[in-house]
């Protein structure tokens, strides 16, 4: 069994950035967020109402919406590119989501099914 830290790392995110193009100028959400997340961990992300909690959440994800956009960074799950720069990266965070990653948005009690 291999226990180098690499191996480890189920989650791994480096320089995400999220921007939101409006009338009004662009919005930087998420501003080069870098972070792991070992096997057998886990990573609370807290801040203040509108620092890009959600925002992080839903980019790692690949739910990032229009206006908004990742424009740099890319995101890991077991060493596979999820977000980024590669073409195929679309198509492995949709078989994951969902199966093994996934997130519990701002109100449980719409999300969660206790049956």
């Amino acid at each position: 069994m291999n226990d180098s830290l690499t191996d480890q790392k189920l989650l791994q995110v480096d320089g995400l950035t999220v921007d939101f193009f409006t009338r009004a100028g662009t919005v930087h959400a998420v501003r080069a967020a870098s972070f792991y997340v070992n096997k057998g961990e886990t990573l609370g992300i807290v801040g203040e109402s509108g620092s890009g909690k959600s925002v992080t959440a839903q980019a790692i994800l690949g739910l990032t919406e229009l206006p908004g956009k990742v424009v740099a960074g890319q995101v890991r799950w077991r060493g596979e590119q999820i977000i980024g720069d590669d073409q195929d990266a679309p198509k492995r965070i949709a078989k994951i989501r969902g199966r093994e990653i996934s997130m519990i948005f701002q109100d449980p009690m719409t999300s969660l099914n206790p049956v």
